[in-house]
């Protein structure tokens, strides 16, 4: 099973000192002799800031957002937030468990149940399943809710809509929200299709970019100070920020955010071969490469020279082409992406001989937000061609964001 990069405390990068030594060789020898070693600030996750939030749960009851992801940094591992707290003596009377669960074992989409954690004790409310978003009864012995939870930066990628609705159902009681910010794997651009408001959902609650260029705790902010909850009311936010983050910044997730997102190449290609998931075209579920290929057995193989069985694994039960020959393409060795590319979604209608077992259209909708993307596939239309039309909402959702980000 392939792991995510190792969290990176500290980066050591060599920089040359060359002089312009104008072709002399005495001069080169004496630049490489000024080799030095700068040493680049880490990034503190919010959770590591525990004395910036630790004095606000004192003495409350407190409900927790949580899953794998929720840790604390130590020079030798990490430690689990709510473990962290509860050390702290911090009264944590719920947990809530977005997709995937607390432990984040659940397939995506697969139904998350409450229970009891059995390391804690405590109970596990699910806000995966029919209920998600907490009720007023859940939230009647809670003095403070906590929420820190990985994103990746895509709309579709539910722990966003997770944040919306806990944040309206607090909102609606008066309970204070603190989320604990983390840096965003693909923060370093904004691109893709806007979300229509008739297509709103669970896989996009908001009318913004596929990729919106925003960590959780700035997105938290623009939730409500757009008033974006429902009845335009507006939650008692606190956001506890990172340290050295840019949204520049090329940050390696140490913990795979999901179980099919299993390291780097993987999330950068998410925005772009998550477009899959609304199509019968297999995306990596099933393999060890999630997110790093696709294939169908029902596209044409005289056009690829890559080909793959997708098996029921970790984070895949059923996988779609389960057991089938799949001929499509290994991205495996991509480089990290700056914007959303149409080239493989295109290549694969492209190659599909019979292009009504393409298309899942409601599902495509959702994840694309709109149904145009698919009407301007259908219709043969290029890359550039398509990203022309999302040009306009794409400014036109910069200049809102540019008034919420916390990091340069």
């Amino acid at each position: 099973m392939p792991i995510l990069s190792p969290f990176k405390s500290t980066v050591l990068l060599l920089v040359l000192l060359l002089s312009s030594c104008k072709g002399q060789e005495d001069k080169k020898a004496a630049a490489s002799e000024n080799e030095e070693q700068v040493l680049v600030p880490e990034i503190t996750v919010a959770a590591n800031r525990i004395q910036n939030y630790l004095p606000l749960l004192q003495d409350k009851r407190v409900a927790v957002v949580a899953n794998q992801t929720s840790v604390i940094f130590q020079a030798d591992g990490y430690t689990h937030l709510v473990d962290s707290l509860l050390n702290r003596q911090v009264n944590i009377k719920t947990v809530f468990a977005p997709e995937h669960g607390f432990r984040g074992k659940a397939d995506a989409g697969e139904l998350v149940k409450d229970g009891v954690d059995t390391k804690t004790s405590l109970p596990i409310v699910s806000l995966y399943g029919k209920n998600r978003k907490p009720s007023q009864e859940q939230l009647s012995d809670v003095d403070v809710v906590l929420f820190d939870i990985q994103d990746v930066g895509v709309r579709f990628y539910t722990y966003i809509a997770t944040l919306q609705l806990v944040m309206e159902a607090c909102a609606e009681v008066g309970v204070p929200v603190i989320v604990l910010d983390r840096p965003n794997p693909n923060g370093h651009y904004v691109d893709g299709p806007t979300m229509l408001k008739e297509h709103t959902g669970f896989l996009g609650m908001t009318q913004i970019p596929l990729v919106y260029g925003l960590t959780i705790g700035e997105y938290a902010q623009m939730i409500n100070e757009e008033k974006w909850l429902e009845g335009d009311g507006k939650a008692d936010l606190t956001v506890i920020p990172l340290e050295n983050y840019t949204h520049a910044s090329d940050y390696h997730l140490p913990i795979r955010p999901s179980p099919n997102l299993p390291n780097d190449t993987s999330i950068t290609l998410y925005p772009s071969l998550g477009l899959f998931e609304g199509t019968h075209i297999n995306a990596g579920r099933g393999t060890e490469f999630q997110f790093q290929r696709y294939g169908a057995s029902f596209l044409d193989s005289t056009q690829y020279n890559f080909d793959y069985i997708p098996q029921p694994n970790f984070g895949s039960k059923h996988p779609k082409e389960e057991g089938k020959k799949c001929f499509g393409k290994d991205l495996a060795k991509s480089e990290r992406m700056n914007a959303v590319s149409l080239e493989w979604i295109l290549d694969a209608y492209k190659n599909c001989p019979d292009k009504s077992k393409f298309f899942r259209t409601n599902s495509f909708t959702k994840h694309a937000g709109t149904p145009l993307l698919q009407q301007q596939i259908e219709a043969g239309l290029s890359e550039a061609e398509i990203k022309a039309t999302w040009s306009a909402k794409l400014e036109s959702f910069k200049k809102i964001r540019k008034k919420y980000l916390m990091y340069n």
